[in-house]
């Protein structure tokens, strides 16, 4: 085993770290440059041969394809961000068509209401639903001693329908979920805070937007880049120090003591290297396979039980011609009730500009997750066959796609099931365990963008100043 020279100038403050960052998806980059900017000195170790994790973006013949997420929220952390990294003349925001959105209903495809009295219009919702969002709105405080399912807890507030035809759908969205098996607290904690604090969650909407408009704060607007959201890694990237970014390496053992062993083999010798602190930003599957100490010992191997369905996109490029549709939106959700082949579809075009050629239009059409794992382990072929019904009599789609990209995620979207506590309570006894080992990311503190984006920002402040 070769012992690694150190790429840490030996003239290095006594007062900074070394840090050793394991994983370059957003979580590991944010940190790695959030380290960096704070004095410490970092090394990036990375399994694949590339960096961005599950955000990866195809530029080609005027179509701009998304492989995982499509879009970011801009919150103030991340506008802050972006705006510090120089990216700010590269945002493209959402079209102002995309805040629509459209569920299935009874084979209907029919617009989401946007507001109180578009809710009270609409035909996707029953008179008895809609008594009960009024009845909802003046609901007292509710103690809660337990966890429940996210399908019970939004059902004690508004029903069985608003259950099967606005969250179902929109945990597909999200998730690729069941509501029935998510835990209320942990896979949607601003709903669980705000019936903490409000009791009735329409109330609680309600008080966050007056006290945003107080503060004169805008509402978190959709943004990507105008070369796609590949942008934000590679610009994280940039602000690390040249020959700290380790890609195509194993990770074979960490072994802790006066200061922290990394033993890592970059396919042809095991390299050993020492470190002040690790930060541990990998999804749950790397941090399972962790081996920790002298004896390999593996303390987070149960979060190899965290549930992470199958995924599957189709991007779809069309003559506009092709599709009935005037695409005015984000997408299209399909209600499990609905028995459709497809969890909803994304009109990207619309999303943004500069995502298909003139004259055409982009879909990324959305299959498998927990609903049909099936479907998502099909070819493209296979896959287009099941879907293609579909797109046709929900969207008025002809013909063939002129242009197709096909991905496939064998373990896509960590699910925050009920009795998810047991695996955020390893993580944490892990640390204790293991002082100088730092752990966050998606399947500890949130599945979004901008939520992995804070959890590398508060691994760094965990790792203390320099």
């Amino acid at each position: 085993m070769a012992l690694t020279p150190s790429i840490f100038p030996a003239s290095r403050s006594p007062f900074s770290k070394t840090v050793a960052v394991l994983g370059a998806g957003i979580t590991g980059l944010a940190a790695a440059h959030r380290l960096t900017e704070r004095g410490h000195r970092v090394r990036v170790f990375e399994q694949s041969g590339r960096l961005g994790g599950a955000i990866r973006t195809e530029n080609v013949d005027g179509w701009l394809v998304e492989a995982g997420p499509n879009s970011l929220l801009a919150d103030p952390a991340v506008s802050a961000l972006i705006g510090e990294l120089g990216l700010t003349d590269e945002v493209v925001q959402a079209q102002p068509g995309a805040r629509n959105r459209y569920l299935v209903r009874r084979g209907r495809v029919l617009a989401a209401p946007l507001s109180p009295p578009a809710f009270f219009r609409s035909p996707l919702f029953s008179p008895a639903a809609k008594i009960r969002a009024v009845v909802e709105l003046v609901s007292g405080r509710r103690r809660r001693t337990t966890d429940l399912s996210l399908a019970d807890f939004v059902r004690s507030h508004f029903g069985q329908e608003m259950v099967d035809y606005a969250l179902d759908p929109f945990v597909s969205g999200v998730y690729a979920g069941d509501p029935r098996k998510l835990s209320a607290r942990h896979s949607f904690p601003k709903l669980w805070e705000l019936e903490q604090t409000h009791g009735s969650l329409l109330r609680g909407h309600r008080a966050v937007a007056q006290a945003r408009a107080q503060r004169n704060e805008p509402a978190p607007a959709i943004i990507s880049f105008a070369h796609g959201l590949q942008t934000l890694p590679y610009a994280l990237a940039s602000r690390i120090p040249p020959g700290a970014l380790s890609l195509g390496v194993r990770l074979e053992g960490l072994v802790p003591g006066p200061r922290w062993n990394v033993i890592w083999n970059n396919g042809t010798a095991a390299h050993t290297e020492a470190f002040d602190a690790v930060v541990a930003a990998l999804p749950a599957a790397g941090l399972a396979g962790l081996r920790i100490g002298p004896l390999a010992e593996r303390p987070l191997a149960g979060l190899d039980a965290i549930e992470h369905p199958p995924l599957a996109s189709l991007f779809l490029g069309y003559r506009r011609e092709q599709v009935r549709h005037p695409l005015d939106g984000f997408g299209l959700l399909v209600p499990s009730l609905e028995k459709r082949s497809i969890l909803g579809v994304l009109f990207s075009s619309s999303l943004f500009p500069g995502r298909a050629p003139a004259g055409h239009v982009a879909l990324t059409v959305m299959a498998g997750g927990v609903r049909r794992p099936d479907l998502a382990a099909l070819s493209a072929a296979e896959l287009m066959s099941a879907v293609r019904e579909d797109l046709s009599s929900l969207l008025g789609v002809t013909g063939e796609p002129v242009f197709q990209r096909h991905h496939f995620w064998p373990r896509a979207i960590p699910q925050y099931n009920l009795g998810y506590d047991c695996h955020l309570e390893a993580i944490a006894a892990c640390e204790r365990s293991h002082p100088g080992l730092w752990i966050g990311g998606q399947a500890r503190t949130g599945i979004s963008l901008p939520a992995c984006i804070a959890a590398g920002e508060a691994l760094a402040l965990r790792v203390g100043p320099s």
